[in-house]
């Protein structure tokens, strides 16, 4: 009940304010990316509680019907049998059989147990499998998330910016028609006005479309208003040794060790072709037939029970090179496998690297765009003044006033750059899920 409670919840998002861990929390229910890879997991799944259920055998229901061109007997019988009652000996041409067989292999050289084994690697595989595919929609919602955040709050921070220019252009034009300022000024201000309203509607665009990104990847048709993230820019430090140390926790590092332990238990299998196979087979049932014409009871049913139960070996001795050539290609996989984890840890190791300086470039971009900003102000009030003053020209006040909207926009970008890093690092370390 709980449950569905939260997911109306969840639906009536687009009426308030979506949050971000809202809205991953949905993506993990509804997006098909997830469905896809639980999907994975349970064929997995099945697939480990088929080969273990092959280890008991089957029983069959089994029939038959055969025409023969001469009587047969309903069962195979010994001289003495016959000897002693020939005349009651059932024969027909027209035979039918019912019965009931159990199969089940004794020794495949640990072939069975060894498929079992990979089997279960190949279920835990898709589970971290699922779990990165969840860090991954994490990461991937958070990131439009604040990319959406972003285009609003430059879009804002645009609108005021074309207020003031609006303001500029009414007070010029005031001046103009008092004399005091030259036309040109009114047109260069005009022309910077219309400039940055085209530029307002392109970050309204630009924020639709992300938004719209974002609905469809947590799997909704639309989205309302998103809740505002704190962001809180500090320096960051990281030790790349003390986070190497702790990957082979990590999914991404735990797949790749799955299957070099696949790999290495694909190896055992191979080798069980060279020992021999045993089976069992057992049967039970009935034969049934109308007595032919040339036996006394001509016309008359009968029937003989029939049984049996065998153990078969085979040992292949000689194949031409085949098991060799499936050994070898078994091992084959395994160095391949085990390359493959190495080549993982390093390229673990080498994105870390990359996340940790793209943090401390994106605090340094930060720190370095606040200090533009505070300048950019500053210099724009002191040609506001210088202009209205005849000192300066129009000119020199609109790249001031550009400038200081310049500063302002790469400090919103740089504030949630930063925050990116961090949430790419969190999808690295395997921390982007939220609870």
């Amino acid at each position: 009940m709980i449950q569905r409670i939260f997911y109306l919840f969840l639906l009536a998002l687009p009426l308030s304010a979506a949050t971000l861990d809202g809205l991953i929390q949905y993506a993990m229910e509804h997006s098909n990316v997830i469905k896809q890879s639980k999907t994975q997991s349970e064929l997995a799944r099945l697939k480990h509680q088929e080969s273990r259920a092959g280890q008991f055998g089957a029983i069959d229901l089994v029939g038959s019907y055969n025409h023969y061109n001469l009587p047969r007997t309903l069962a195979p019988l010994t001289p003495a049998v016959m000897a002693t009652d020939p005349q009651g000996v059932a024969t027909t041409k027209d035979m039918y059989s019912m019965g009931v067989s159990y199969a089940v292999p004794l020794f495949t050289g640990f072939a069975q147990t060894r498929q079992i084994e990979m089997d279960a690697l190949a279920g835990a595989m898709a589970q971290s499998k699922l779990s990165l595919t969840k860090e991954q929609l994490a990461y991937n919602v958070a990131s439009l998330y604040l990319s959406v955040l972003a285009f609003q709050d430059m879009a804002q921070a645009q609108k005021k910016h074309v207020e003031a220019l609006r303001k500029l252009r009414d007070t010029i034009a005031s001046e103009v028609s008092l004399g005091k300022k030259a036309k040109v000024d009114l047109l260069k201000a005009e022309n910077d006005l219309y400039g940055n309203i085209s530029y307002l509607e392109v970050l309204k665009s630009n924020r639709t479309i992300t938004k719209a990104s974002l609905a469809s990847l947590v799997g909704m048709d639309h989205l309302g208003k998103l809740k505002t993230v704190h962001v809180t820019v500090r320096k960051a430090r990281y030790s790349i040794a003390d986070l190497m140390h702790h990957a082979e926790s990590l999914n991404r590092i735990k797949v790749s060790e799955y299957n070099v332990k696949k790999a290495k238990k694909g190896v055992q299998k191979s080798e069980s072709t060279l020992m021999p196979q045993v089976s069992l087979n057992s049967y039970f049932g009935y034969n049934y037939g109308e007595n032919d014409p040339t036996n006394p009871r001509a016309g008359d049913w009968a029937n003989e029970q029939n049984w049996q139960i065998g153990v078969n070996a085979k040992w292949t001795v000689f194949d031409f090179g085949k098991r060799d050539a499936t050994i070898q290609k078994a091992k084959v996989a395994k160095m391949q496998a085990e390359s493959d984890k190495i080549q993982a840890v390093m390229d673990l190791q080498k994105l870390l690297i990359e996340a940790q300086q793209k943090i401390r470039q994106a605090y340094a971009n930060y720190q370095g765009n606040i200090k533009q900003y505070a300048l950019a102000k500053a210099s724009e009030k002191i040609e506001r003044v210088r202009y209205e003053n005849g000192v300066s020209t129009i000119n020199d006040l609109l790249y001031a006033v550009s400038q200081t909207q310049l500063s302002r926009a790469k400090l919103i970008e740089s504030k949630y750059n930063y925050q990116k890093g961090k949430f790419y690092m969190d999808y690295l370390l395997e921390k982007g899920v939220r609870k």
